[in-house]
């Protein structure tokens, strides 16, 4: 069997071409990731050596970088998260809802990625729980779970919000379970337009507050007059808000969420091949039917494309929002069940994590299998980290 093409084989082979010849432009994140990203389980962060109880089998299993870009280290964090994302499942439709930015606004994203992606979030958010309280469209309070993704299928910028939304909520005197109606959550025209309306008012708000910076091709934006023109063209635009039909039930959920939250730019499945300083890739043509192409690109491209996707320190790329928000959310889910006249029903260990033993080791999350004779792999010694196999800085934020 050939061994598994990885993004970290393009970073060793390829990335220290790439940071010498932009020395002066990659930043503090962007060498962060591809020092974490290269040194993931490997020498260089250290392990413990491992034995089979049953076979004898002996084996080093190194140290995950845990960096939330690293495609090998998400299996364990998305695992974590959709098992307490089980417990508030409500027995209702859930919808999913897409906000897109258009291009200038993608662009001036992307050079503030800190205040414009949280404008982002804030602005679907509130786009949402405003109309849905709307008597007129639901006159409820909903919850919402939003994910940033920066990304289209080719790796370039794309910066977009995925929201998984109950289709329903409690009444606003909170005496009721309002559900919307059969396959239909919101009006997405009105979300669009008020979703345009909030964007570009805090994307104004930010410019008055001094905290937009412009370069290279918006430098022209930095001043009033300019600005005032630019955000004039983005409010003439239709703004693009997409939702999908309702999922099946719940596990669909769990199954979507676990696909979606906690994705990276591109997954190490996805690499076809890396040879004469070329990268090969599989993408999903949306345009012809979703129909899967290979794409081609230099690896210095590729590395690019692949670091304009690294988020901020500290950013959030998955928020809560109405009875979902952080804090009263415990409370909020019994309320709604209460409401909804429903009961919690015990949940099944595989299906919580939405994936299966096999799927996990796969994913490098379990290292308890033996790989020749499935018994129990036990911790015999602890493997020190190696100076000389840690090429790059390397932090775990």
């Amino acid at each position: 069997m050939a061994p598994v093409l990885e993004v970290a084989d393009v970073f060793r082979r390829h990335g220290e071409a790439f940071r010498q010849a932009r020395a002066g432009h990659l930043g503090r994140v962007e060498r962060r990731v591809m020092g974490a990203i290269t040194a993931c389980r490997t020498a260089a962060l250290g392990g413990h050596l491992e034995q089979c109880d049953d076979c004898g089998n002996m084996r080093i299993a190194y140290n995950s970088c845990r960096n939330r870009h690293c495609p090998k280290c998400q299996g364990l964090a998305r695992a974590e998260w959709l098992a307490h994302r089980q417990a508030e499942l409500l027995p209702a439709p859930y919808f999913h809802v897409v906000f897109t930015l258009p291009t200038l606004a993608g662009e001036i994203a992307f050079q503030n990625k800190a205040a414009v992606y949280a404008i982002l979030f804030r602005a679907a958010a509130e786009t949402l729980t405003t109309i849905a309280a709307d008597p007129r469209h639901l006159g409820a309070q909903i919850g919402v779970t939003a994910v940033l993704h920066t990304w289209g299928q080719t790796l370039q910028h794309h910066p977009h919000i995925h929201c998984v939304v109950p289709g329903g909520g409690p009444s606003l005197d909170g005496t009721r379970w309002i559900a919307c109606r059969p396959g239909f959550f919101l009006p997405v025209r009105v979300l669009s337009r008020l979703f345009r309306k909030l964007f570009l008012q805090n994307l104004q708000d930010a410019f008055d507050a001094g905290e937009l910076r412009f370069f290279g091709n918006l430098a022209g934006l930095a001043g009033p007059t300019a600005f005032a023109t630019g955000l004039d063209q983005l409010r003439r635009m239709e703004w693009v808000v997409y939702a999908k039909p309702p999922f099946g039930g719940p596990e669909q959920v769990l199954a979507y969420l676990g696909r979606y939250t906690h994705r990276v730019a591109i997954a190490n499945s996805r690499l076809v091949s890396l040879s004469d300083g070329k990268v090969r890739f599989a993408w999903k043509d949306y345009r012809q039917d979703s129909k899967t192409k290979v794409m081609t690109l230099d690896a210095d491209e590729f590395i690019r494309r692949f670091l304009l996707h690294a988020l901020p320190d500290g950013f959030h790329r998955i928020r809560y929002y109405g009875f979902l928000a952080n804090g009263g959310r415990g409370d909020n889910v019994a309320r709604c069940r209460r409401l909804l006249d429903a009961h919690q029903a015990a949940a099944d260990p595989e299906l919580a994590t939405g994936h299966t033993k096999s799927d996990r080791q796969s994913n490098g999350c379990d290292f308890r299998i033996c790989p020749d004779c499935g018994g129990t792999m036990r911790r015999i010694a602890a493997v020190p980290r190696s100076s000389t196999h840690q090429p790059f800085h390397c932090d775990t934020s």
